[in-house]
């Protein structure tokens, strides 16, 4: 008796691991499936011009939109800076956002950017090139209109020195689609 219940627990435990095991690989393709459907995608393109000067910068992103509220995402930088006879730099760099809509037309945003800095000045100037790391910390606050936020962000890490912007204060626009 013993025998045919060990022999019957045998064969129900494992009927009940292929069935655990098919719905978890079918609940799994569902749930790929719908991680593609909850991405979104955009970022954002600069340029800027004037006597002298130029800059543009290539910022892609990707955002994970877990419901009507919350996204995290990932994005990456590229931005040339240029101004006639005195420097130009490149910098590269990543970054990880979260969004947070606290209604429909109203988003809070924090990113936290890492870029790598290359300066190099022109040689009569007597300055010495820069290279280095710059992290920044942005908060923001911006209104949104279905695909598109308008705002305003501030970097929390600004450093007068080192920064490549003007001022911690920060216009922004974000396009996902």
């Amino acid at each position: 008796m013993l025998r045919l219940f060990i022999s019957i627990s045998k064969k129900t435990c494992l009927i009940l691991i292929v069935f655990f095991l098919s719905a978890k690989i079918s609940s799994a393709q569902e749930t790929k499936h719908d991680f593609w459907s909850h991405m979104r995608y955009g970022g954002g393109i600069g340029l800027n011009f004037g006597s002298g000067f130029f800059s543009g910068t290539l910022a892609p992103s990707a955002i994970y939109q877990f419901d009507q509220q919350f996204a995290l995402g990932l994005g990456l930088n590229f931005t040339y800076n240029s101004q006639k006879n005195v420097y130009n730099s490149t910098v590269l760099g990543a970054s990880i956002i979260g969004l947070y809509n606290v209604i429909p037309q109203l988003q809070i945003s924090a990113e936290f950017e890492q870029l790598n800095v290359d300066r190099n000045y022109d040689t009569s100037l007597n300055i010495r090139n820069e290279n280095y790391w710059l992290p920044a910390l942005y908060l923001g606050l911006g209104y949104r209109s279905n695909n598109v936020a308008v705002g305003i962000r501030y970097d929390v890490l600004y450093d007068d020195d080192r920064s490549i912007y003007a001022d911690p204060w920060a216009p922004f626009v974000r396009f996902y689609f």
